[in-house]
């Protein structure tokens, strides 16, 4: 947002209201991304606060180093045959795409404070009760995108983590009674068989799991926010476009004016597009990468599983599955719905009755028209569009894959 943007002077009344609406839009992410220290503070935090940021971020880490370093030596030293290999290597990857996308919000927290910046603003100085109910519409769009994602990435964690243990119950190995570990430890480091160890490992990985699903869940929550906001910000301007030749009460009472209005919001809509890329491209890439293993992997699971009759196990994968197309199917759709909306400007630019505009001022709808073509679009890494076609193309790619495991394994 530019520093020189201006600001509306507000009572108290209407503070609060500005804060609630603003809650709408972001409060399900700051409580997601929070806890794990990925949610931006303001600038003139104290230095224990940041010492503490700092702390809660080398936890975070640890946690999941924690539970990833053990289980790939596990893999490595003591797994022996070719199923059982394959089986760590999908929750190894989910560990290592978490990771990745934890590192990324951390290093782009700047990024996300400019975008929570954008919404701030456009929410105070919003004006015309027509502009405010697409606003709230959208941001109660985004606000079940968040819960919804929260719920599938919760529900694999609960399978994963606590009904398939219960399920397995405790097992005798050697005269030894024990619950085995849903991340498998490496008898190098320490064997895990014996009591206490037993039960502190398993309580640290379900806490390192809690940690690497709430990353899963925020990351996916927040592209949704940030995306569904700029669609609503988008309809606001077809909003805007559409009353350019009769105008509204709010708005401009000279058409140079309203022109000057709609191609300054643009602008606005098109450097917050190019902020939300910078911020989500590298969380974007890993997030499609990492989905067309997982898919593969877990779709190998189910069939090995449901053959073994295990159903437990089976149910498990399908839930994770789940999860895994949902949260790409997520990143595609707002891709996608940035893409035609921004389409839809230009179209509504033609649609009005811009003939009815002076002469003289006509070239201000070409101008718009011109713009709505500027390349508005998601990536993931800059390389792979956001959309339809990308969420297919993952998919197939996944099912091949599939096919080609079964086959060689």
């Amino acid at each position: 947002m530019q520093d020189s943007e201006p600001t509306i002077s507000i009572s108290q009344p209407e503070e609060q209201e500005f804060r609630r609406y603003v809650n709408l839009s972001i409060e399900w992410n700051r409580w997601l991304l929070k806890p794990i220290g990925a949610w931006p503070h303001s600038l003139n935090i104290s230095w224990i606060e940041k010492c503490f940021t700092w702390l809660v971020h080398v936890v975070c880490y640890g946690l999941i180093s924690f539970i990833f370093i053990p289980c790939t030596l596990h893999t490595i030293l003591d797994v022996e045959d070719t199923y059982n290999k394959i089986k760590s290597f999908g929750p190894l990857s989910f560990c290592v795409m978490n990771f990745i996308k934890y590192y990324s919000l951390i290093f782009h927290v700047n990024d996300i404070r400019k975008c929570i910046k954008y919404i701030e603003w456009d929410w105070r100085n919003i004006k015309h009760v027509e502009d405010r109910s697409i606003m709230v519409a959208n941001a109660n769009f985004a606000k079940r995108l968040v819960k919804f994602c929260t719920f599938f990435v919760g529900g694999s964690f609960v399978f994963y983590h606590i009904v398939v243990p219960i399920n397995v119950g405790k097992v005798v190995d050697e005269n030894l009674t024990f619950i085995p570990m849903v991340w498998p430890c490496s008898r190098l480091i320490v064997d895990t068989r014996h009591s206490p160890v037993n039960e502190i490992f398993l309580s640290i990985q379900v806490l390192a799991g809690l940690v690497i699903h709430t990353i899963a869940a925020g990351t996916c929550g927040l592209i949704a926010a940030f995306s569904v906001h700029v669609c609503g910000q988008i309809k606001v301007l077809m909003c805007w476009i559409r009353y350019l030749v009769d105008g509204r009460s709010d708005m401009c009472k000279t058409v140079d004016g309203r022109i000057a209005s709609i191609v300054c919001h643009h602008v606005r809509i098109l450097k917050c597009v190019a902020l939300i890329e910078k911020t989500t491209t590298q969380i974007s890439l890993v997030e499609v990468s990492g989905s067309t293993l997982g898919i593969c992997l877990l779709g190998y699971y189910i069939i090995m599983e449901w053959k073994a009759n295990d159903l437990a196990a089976s149910a498990t994968y399908s839930v994770i599955l789940v999860s895994y197309l949902f949260n790409i199917f997520i990143f595609c759709y707002i891709g996608e719905l940035v893409a035609e909306l921004c389409r839809s400007i230009g179209e509504m630019s033609y649609t009005i009755e811009w003939y009815r505009l002076p002469r003289r001022r006509r070239p201000g709808v070409i101008l718009i028209i011109a713009m709505s073509n500027a390349t508005m679009k998601l990536t993931a890494g800059g390389m792979i569009k956001l959309c339809f076609t990308s969420f297919s193309d993952v998919v197939k790619t996944s099912v091949a894959f599939l096919n080609m495991l079964r086959t060689l394994a």
